[in-house]
C-alpha cells in the first residue's frame, strides 16, 4: 500500500450510474443522494474504507429511506 493512502484523511466514495438508470437529471439526482448519505456517515467510517457503488435501474423509482437502508446493507455487508 502506498504512503499517499495510509495518511488519508477519511473514506471514499466511488458511484457508477449507468444510462440506462435514466437521464442525466435522474443520474445526478441519484449520486447526490448517496453522496449526502456517505457524508452523513463518513464519521462512522474508518478512514480506510474505499466503497464503490454501482446503482441500478431500480434506484431510479427509490426513496431516500430505500438508498440509507441499501447504504447501511453495504456497510454491514463488508464489517463496519
Amino acid at each position: 500500500m502506498a504512503k499517499k493512502d495510509l495518511e488519508r484523511a477519511s473514506a471514499r466514495l466511488g458511484l457508477t450510474v449507468p444510462r440506462a438508470v435514466g437521464g442525466a437529471v435522474v443520474r445526478n439526482r441519484i449520486k447526490r443522494r448517496f453522496r449526502e448519505i456517505f457524508r452523513l456517515r463518513r464519521a462512522e467510517l474508518g478512514t480506510q474504507w474505499d466503497i464503490v457503488l454501482n446503482v441500478r435501474r431500480v434506484a431510479a423509482t427509490a426513496t431516500y429511506a430505500e438508498f440509507e437502508r441499501a447504504f447501511q446493507k453495504v456497510i454491514e455487508k463488508c464489517g463496519s
